[in-house]
């Protein structure tokens, strides 16, 4: 190969070099500046193919679409003093990459502004809600505003927050721990309270059941003595006829009876034959 052809082969691969260093595109997700030593020239950028100064000038790009921040999660007062842990997220995007390139320069610089914002503005706005309206109530209310005032503090830094939402609310372990002592506590005075009313209802029934029983009992007794004064009356009506109507049998009855009672378990009784005890065996 001699040098002439060696000499175009070195100009041409210079003139791609130049070419790839004069020549940049920009992809339609994005928007880009041109730097030129670290300062910015020019506007912004819009998709499609350009051209720069070569080795002089470069090319920072910046994504047009609307990206997503997931926050840590942070601790917030509500205005009932309950402490609550906020895990959120923010939907964003940059609406001026020459004014964000200036003040935060980079994606995390980005987030670490997010990070700091939206979590003072949630703050803010959670600090002047109760925890009943934080979680249910006003919680689409506290996003809007959020939002809105957390998108006006950030436009000054070429960004804007299209949405703010809380994924969740969770209480401090403490806090939990706190809870969980006061609810076990609850449960505990509400069953000494169900034993007591238990108990109390219990002794009432039997108090009740005894005193029927007593009622009961003494109106039985009392209607057995009636029965039983009836019936000794009449027993007593019935010896009285029978007596009137042959007196000689029933002292004749009354002596067996005496005889039975005397005369058992092999007795020994001393008597004189003209004993009256003996009168039913002495000849008439």
């Amino acid at each position: 190969m001699d040098r002439r052809t060696i000499t175009v082969l070195i100009a041409l691969a210079a003139l791609l070099v130049m070419g790839s260093q004069c020549m940049y595109s920009v992809h339609q997700t994005q928007k880009a500046i041109v730097l030129q030593l670290g300062e910015p020239v020019g506007g912004v950028v819009a998709p499609g193919l350009h051209f720069k100064l070569p080795f002089v000038q470069n090319v920072v790009y910046f994504d047009s679409r609307i990206l997503d921040y997931d926050a840590r999660s942070a601790e917030a007062l509500t205005s009932d003093k309950k402490a609550i842990v906020l895990d959120n997220y923010a939907r964003w995007r940059i609406t001026d990459p020459l004014t964000f390139y200036r003040t935060v320069r980079t994606i995390p610089g980005a987030q670490a502004r997010l990070d700091d914002t939206v979590y003072s503005q949630l703050r803010v706005f959670v600090g002047r809600n109760t925890l009943t309206e934080v979680v249910s109530s006003k919680r689409a209310e506290i996003m809007g505003a959020v939002t809105a005032r957390t998108s006006e503090l950030l436009r000054e830094y070429g960004m804007e927050i299209i949405d703010v939402r809380i994924k969740r609310t969770d209480l401090p372990t403490e806090n939990q721990r706190a809870i969980f002592g006061r609810m076990r506590a609850e449960r505990e005075r509400q069953a000494k309270q169900y034993r007591s009313e238990g108990q109390e209802e219990s002794t009432k029934i039997r108090s009740t059941a005894d005193r029927e029983r007593t009622v009961l009992m003494a109106e039985a007794t009392r209607k057995s003595e009636i029965l039983r004064g009836e019936g000794d009356a009449d027993a007593a009506r019935i010896f009285s006829e029978a007596l009137s109507q042959s007196p000689e049998f029933y002292d004749f009855q009354r002596s067996l009876d005496a005889y039975r009672k005397v005369f058992r378990d092999n007795t020994r009784v001393i008597l004189t034959p003209s004993d009256p005890f003996l009168k039913q065996f002495q000849g008439r």
